[in-house]
């Protein structure tokens, strides 16, 4: 049951949200008085990223001044720039006061994948990529400011990478086939596949180093699989390092020690 709320729910944001974005060109703001919000910071300025399974609750801090005092937090949505629609419930908000002209509202959100199949029309995954906050905020006098766009950030499919290099132990000077896959998240079907065309780089790190290096770069095939050959030439870990794109999580597999023989 909440999560058919939470759905119908988000339907209703993004219609409003796809009008919004049609009747302007860009960020929106009305109310009354100097209220005003100074500046957002949504999950402490890093990406939002969502698997498969579990549950993800992220804050949005919100920066607000008024001559009278903050009263707090009214409303507050989140959802893609580009068409509109969003998934991410509203859960709590707690408010620090700072000064008496200035607080600090942190809203929490939540989603749960188990909710995204059938929650918005067409692809889920296609909501992937720059969102956009909008908020309506209250000062203790009645002052209020209604914005459409007090900050961006990037909604992320999760990634997943695998790193495996044989033989193990090889002989020095030998050929080493390091092979690998990269999958992420399909949130229609919650089930993780390969991502294909992407460039991902092979990194190796010395025995007894502390850093990794980027020996080269493969493209992925199409079910997301890696594989190259390298002459060995020292023992040493072996990983796989994808920096991500703008609607898929960067992803580091884990190092594949070999030594040599």
């Amino acid at each position: 049951m909440r999560g058919r709320t939470a759905r119908a729910a988000w339907i209703l944001v993004s219609v409003a949200a796809a009008l919004t974005l049609l009747s302007a060109t860009g960020a929106h703001a009305e109310g009354r008085g100097d209220i005003r919000v100074t500046k957002t910071v949504v999950n402490g300025g890093n990406n939002v990223i969502i698997g498969t399974s579990a549950r993800v609750t992220y804050p949005i801090a919100i920066t607000i001044r008024d001559s009278s005092g903050v009263k707090g937090l009214t409303d507050i949505s989140v959802f893609n720039k580009t068409n509109g629609y969003g998934f991410s419930d509203w859960v709590d908000t707690r408010c620090e006061k700072k000064s008496s002209t200035t607080s600090v509202c942190t809203a929490s959100m939540t989603i749960a994948p188990a909710w995204l199949p059938d929650s918005v029309p067409g692809d889920v995954n296609s909501t992937a990529g720059v969102w956009q906050v909008n908020a309506t905020v209250k000062a203790k006098d009645g002052d209020y400011w209604i914005s459409d766009h007090i900050a961006e950030f990037k909604m992320k499919r999760a990634s997943k990478l695998t790193t495996d290099a044989a033989p193990e132990p090889v002989a020095k000077g030998a050929t080493l086939t390091v092979t690998g896959k990269l999958s992420r998240a399909n949130w229609e079907d919650l089930k993780y596949h390969g991502y294909a065309r992407q460039d991902v780089k092979l990194q190796f790190k010395k025995a007894g180093a502390t850093a990794y290096s980027t020996v080269k770069t493969v493209k992925t095939g199409d079910t997301g699989q890696l594989s190259t050959n390298v002459t060995a030439t020292a023992a040493g870990s072996w990983r796989w390092y994808f920096p991500g794109t703008t609607t898929t999580a960067r992803v580091v597999s884990p190092g594949d020690a070999v030594a040599l023989k």
